[in-house]
């Protein structure tokens, strides 16, 4: 077996971007391929982060809204969404700067300077994680107004995700694409404002995947939403991440470079991970399972790899998500799960 390679999935919750590539690129140097600046400061938020792009925009105005189970368990204020003026007609919408694309900047000029410094390996590459247009439509739209509203808005995200390529070399970049609210409505768990869902949620990711193009990076992280630690909604197997993959994988016209899956914590039986035999990856895309926890450490985590490892041979490891909603003074110690467990992957492989 290859060595193992790790994979973090876009949030951790130190001081700045500096701070979090120096860490994970001296850490995990030889086992890391691609690395985000952490999406520090107001992005730890997520979707939520980007409600500055409606709020106060002059096409649209906010509207009250109770939140849903999941946000209301979370604690989080999520207490309006926005809907289209007035006479406000779809074809006239336009948006301004999301963010993505400045923070990016700011950031890669510090990738640059660490690589220079010998900090981030010379092959690594800098990984933007963007949630995917349905996440941002369906968070902060309302639903009577997605359908009319995502086109503008996927086009707008898509141009300016691709304007990056101005400042970070094509062969140095990395897109992830963010998928929670696609997964779970995917699956079933959350109401879809298109039919069929299954469809038009692979239609999508397959038109933002191939609308990265080559050699900039493509990949796909799978997500049932988190929030300390928990997932929002428990995947019952791998079998729906499958589907959706395989639906993306036979659409791309492009490379995909990796996908990643998560795992819960209690999951070490074998009806969790068997669907991962039917899994249909290009040849060249590596898949991440999310099976690190740090509450079980390592021996949890081999545990959930020992099963894993009857249906899929070769994968990389990761956490099920983001840790960015987690305490930071947590974050030394999950670090060093994953230094651990690194080690008695490759310990078993060598």
């Amino acid at each position: 077996m290859a060595a193992a390679e790790v994979l973090f999935v876009g949030s951790v919750p130190m001081a700045n971007a500096r701070e979090v590539m120096s860490a994970l690129g001296q850490r995990f140097a030889g086992a890391l391929k691609r690395i985000p600046d952490g999406e520090t400061g107001e992005r730890l938020k997520w979707v939520a982060w980007q409600e500055h792009v409606f709020d106060g925009h002059p096409q649209f105005e906010a509207v009250p809204f109770d939140g849903d189970w999941r946000t209301k368990s979370a604690g989080w204020a999520y207490n309006k969404q926005y809907r289209m003026k007035e006479g406000v007609t779809p074809d006239q919408l336009k948006f301004g700067a999301l963010g993505y694309a400045d923070a990016a900047r700011e950031s890669y000029s510090d990738f640059a300077d660490l690589k220079r410094a010998g900090a981030i390996a010379a092959d690594v590459r800098f990984m933007v994680a963007v949630p995917s247009p349905y996440n941002m439509i369906s968070w902060c739209v309302t639903p009577a107004q997605r359908a009319a509203v995502e086109p503008a808005f996927e086009k707008h995200l898509l141009a300016e995700i691709l304007s990056i390529r101005d400042f970070v070399p094509p062969q140095e970049l990395s897109i992830q694409w963010d998928s929670a609210h696609d997964m779970q409505a995917f699956e079933g768990a959350r109401e879809a404002w298109f039919s069929p869902v299954k469809e038009g949620v692979i239609e999508r990711l397959i038109r933002i995947g191939n609308a990265i193009p080559e050699p900039v990076e493509l990949g796909f992280h799978l997500c049932y939403g988190t929030f300390g630690g928990k997932h929002f909604v428990e995947p019952k197997t791998m079998g729906p991440m499958v589907d959706l993959l395989n639906g993306v994988m036979a659409g791309l016209t492009r490379q995909a470079a990796f996908v990643h899956m998560p795992v819960p914590i209690e999951r070490d039986d074998e009806a969790y991970y068997a669907p991962l035999a039917g899994l249909k990856l290009q040849p060249g895309a590596t898949p991440f399972l999310g099976l690190i926890h740090d509450q079980d450490g390592v021996s949890g985590n081999m545990k959930r790899a020992a099963v894993a490892r009857k249906f899929l041979q070769e994968f990389g490891i990761a956490m099920e998500c983001g840790f960015g909603r987690r305490p930071p003074e947590t974050i030394g110690n999950i670090l060093d799960v994953h230094a651990a467990t690194l080690e008695r992957l490759n310990a078993q492989s060598g």
